[in-house]
């Protein structure tokens, strides 16, 4: 399936508390079918160690932190990294673009009651920097139905889906809305 949607990243949840949680052996599995795709490992204030065991263990490509993580923690593992930027009230953007500058990129997500994630809320886009001196990804909220909206108003460098194509069972993706939210990216860059 992931050849067929033609995305550039997967991302393998490796947070214990996750619905979306993969060990590290059926993250194998998906790495070998992943094709073309470059493959993202999502931790949230995970030991280093653990870290170090998945990247044993896993062929990641990136790092995606969601949690508390400092800048020299996210930089000590020698893979590009982005870092989670949970847009609760009052959170400068700017300033976090500046403390995590060897960062690849900047996912800005929902923040809710201290949620790392997973809300399906959409934050206030007008919240967007139009720069910031680090590329931005979008989460939060994204579904095949605002997704094209979202790549044309803020045209982020990626936008992040969960949630947004899950079906009825959390962590568990629909094909149909994997396709739909391809497609409405694709259609939103003029790729149609």
């Amino acid at each position: 399936m992931l050849e067929a949607l033609d995305v550039d990243v997967v991302g393998l949840n490796f947070v214990p508390t996750s619905p979306r949680f993969v060990a590290a052996a059926m993250a194998r599995e998906v790495a070998a079918a992943a094709g073309h795709c470059r493959l993202w490992g999502v931790f949230m204030d995970a030991p280093a160690a653990d870290v170090r065991r998945v990247l044993e263990q896993v062929p990641l490509d990136t790092l995606q932190f969601h949690g508390t993580e400092s800048p020299a923690y996210c930089a000590q593992f020698g893979l590009p990294f982005v870092k989670v930027v949970h847009m609760a009230d009052g959170v400068d953007v700017i300033a976090q673009a500046t403390a995590y500058a060897e960062a690849r990129m900047l996912l800005l997500d929902t923040s809710v009651n201290g949620a790392a994630g997973g809300t399906g809320q959409v934050f206030d886009w007008r919240r967007w920097p139009r720069a910031c001196g680090l590329p931005l990804m979008l989460a939060g909220g994204l579904t095949p139905a605002n997704v094209g909206e979202a790549v044309r108003r803020l045209v982020p460098a990626g936008v992040d889906v969960a949630g947004g194509v899950e079906g009825s069972v959390k962590g568990l993706k629909d094909a149909d809305k994997c396709r739909a939210f391809v497609a409405a990216v694709r259609d939103a860059q003029g790729g149609g």
